[in-house]
């Protein structure tokens, strides 16, 4: 539907322009999660774009079909390489070069090349997490998940979208608390999980820089979600790039909470103390489970023992500071 290009705002509009945009979103996105699939079938959204716009028309020969097994699967192992990419570069250099305080980089753990090596390891990961993912994108893709077209095919309707992405981010804040417990396990630990925690003071590169099987544990909630669940396939999409964006986020180095969610939000103050202290904050979005288990800690960035502190305390004392910082850590490594 095309707008006439005499389309005026309102005077409201023109008073609020953030909300006339949310508006227009929040539209945008119940027409599309409303629109039927004209194919009727259960191919992933993403999947069948592609083959439309590029890898029918431009990549595969004629006899090759779109529901063949062989094509779904390269298809699927080019487009989850891409996308990881895409998002992670996109969104790390964002948060990078417009969020991260490069003061951070002054601190005494923070290691030399550290950004440069924070990116090699995770494209180096990203591949071999990818072809457990396309294993698990494949069996959507032919219909083994619960993941619905449009709102009518809920049984609760809209309200059922609400509480599908209530209980997507409660369900596997659950289950990555525990993977993530498990990973720290003394058995465990070095196999996998250490590698992540060599950046002691992250960047929002380190996000994404895990061994393998360290990375495709802990976004194994994610998609494991859809085939116990039912769940909106575009839903699903825009909460798949949330949770890269959060993963992003809790790396970022920006401290700044919300002080009535601070003990609710499990916030970059939360995780950087993770990085820093090993025992502690182990959860993704929310500090529940932590709570629960016992290993919650109030992040010292809040309390002025943070990292910015110390740097304060390094430079006023006249000790030279700078990027290249010692490998040690603050208690377990």
């Amino acid at each position: 539907m095309k707008c006439s290009p005499s389309y005026k705002l309102t005077k409201q509009q023109q008073l609020w322009p953030l909300a006339f945009k949310s508006k227009v979103v929040v539209k945008w996105f119940t027409q599309l999660v409303s629109w039927p699939d004209p194919t009727g079938s259960a191919m992933d959204l993403v999947l069948n774009v592609a083959d439309y716009y590029l890898l029918t028309p431009y990549v595969y020969p004629v006899s090759w079909s779109e529901d063949g097994a062989l094509r779904q699967i390269l298809s699927l192992l080019v487009l989850t390489n891409l996308g990881a990419a895409v998002l992670y570069l996109g969104l790390g250099a964002m948060s990078y070069y417009f969020i991260f305080d490069h003061n951070l980089m002054k601190h005494p753990q923070f290691l030399e090349n550290q950004v440069q090596r924070e990116i090699k390891y995770a494209l180096t990961s990203l591949p071999w997490i990818s072809i457990p993912t396309v294993a698990l994108f494949f069996a959507e893709v032919r219909g083994y998940s619960k993941l619905y077209d449009n709102v009518s095919e809920s049984p609760l309707g809209w309200p059922g979208l609400f509480l599908s992405m209530i209980s997507f981010l409660f369900f596997t804040d659950m289950c990555i608390y525990w993977i993530h417990r498990f990973l720290h396990h003394k058995l465990i630990y070095k196999l996998f999980h250490k590698p992540h925690h060599i950046w002691k003071i992250p960047t929002p590169f380190a996000s994404h820089a895990f061994h393998p099987v360290d990375g495709f544990m802990q976004g194994l909630p994610y998609h494991i979600y859809p085939f116990l669940f039912p769940l909106q396939k575009v839903l699903y999409l825009v909460l798949y790039v949330f949770v890269n964006i959060w993963t992003i986020s809790i790396h970022d180095g920006d401290y700044r909470v919300p002080s009535s969610l601070t003990s609710v939000i499990n916030g970059s103050a939360h995780h950087t103390d993770h990085h820093l202290f090993f025992d502690y904050n182990y959860g993704q979005y929310f500090t529940l489970w932590d709570r629960l288990g016992g290993s919650y800690r109030h992040p010292s960035a809040l309390m002025g023992k943070g990292p910015h502190d110390l740097i304060r305390k390094l430079q006023a004392e006249g000790k030279r500071v700078n990027g290249h910082g010692q490998r040690g850590a603050t208690k377990k490594e």
